[in-house]
């Protein structure tokens, strides 16, 4: 079984600059993604899709195969994240001579997310035959019951009605957001319908909450960096 596993790493993040490849903890914040990602038993090939000389260089320095840049016109902020993974899966197919059966992206945005995680996900697309498999957890605090809306100067429910004096682990049904961690997709699914995730049989890997990181700004880069100095202190 072919399976090939993507992180795309554009040069022009905005929330944080560099992010990709910015220092956390002593190490880029690729190479935590990089570093799991070749210690899977199930993916057998692994690529760093990127339009930036800098992440490339320090990909292939971290251990990651990057033998191409992406076209400017799939690294803009309008790009989907499915058509960079289309551009990835179709370089490496022609380079390599073989048709893959699954793609497997992981985002370099979760440095928490280990092995277990990546090749637990994998295990469950092959086993139920799903379109995808995505990494999830659950909303604690944030339950869709809590969000609300202001019209007027009024606050209404934005979605689901809020019991009075409800406590949040009396919320239900229980809800849960993607990570931002891996995204598991049979080929047909991404190359021939340009999804990653979404469809009839899409299945959820509800990701622990203590590896549920998605840095996006300057203060999740900070938690990231103190849980991160928290595992370390508590295995030296």
């Amino acid at each position: 079984m072919n399976i090939l596993g993507i992180t795309l790493a554009r040069g022009g993040s905005k929330g944080v600059k560099n992010k990709n490849i910015r220092n956390l903890f002593g190490r880029p914040l690729i190479d935590y993604t990089i570093t799991e990602a070749k210690k899977s038993k199930f993916i057998t090939d692994y690529v760093v899709s990127t339009d930036s000389h800098e992440i490339k260089k320090v990909a292939e320095d971290c251990g990651a195969l990057a033998p191409f840049l992406r076209p400017s016109d799939l690294s803009s902020d309008t790009a989907s994240s499915a058509s960079a993974l289309m551009h990835a899966v179709s370089f490496m197919e022609n380079a390599n001579n073989l048709t893959y059966d699954y793609i497997v992206e992981l985002m370099c945005t979760n440095p928490l997310k280990n092995t277990f995680d990546i090749d637990s996900c994998i295990n469950k697309i092959i086993k139920t035959k799903a379109e995808s498999v995505i990494a999830v957890h659950e909303l604690d605090d944030h339950h869709p019951a809590r969000i609300k809306m202001i019209e007027g100067d009024f606050i209404k429910d934005f979605v689901i009605p809020e019991p009075n004096e409800a406590r949040r682990q009396d919320l239900s049904p229980r809800a849960y957001i993607r990570s931002g961690s891996i995204y598991c997709m049979e080929r047909s699914y991404l190359m021939d319908q340009g999804k990653r995730y979404g469809g009839l049989n899409s299945r959820p890997y509800i990701l622990p909450a203590s590896r549920a990181v998605n840095i996006d700004n300057e203060i999740d880069f900070l938690v990231a960096d103190h849980i991160l100095q928290s595992h370390a202190n508590e295995t030296s």
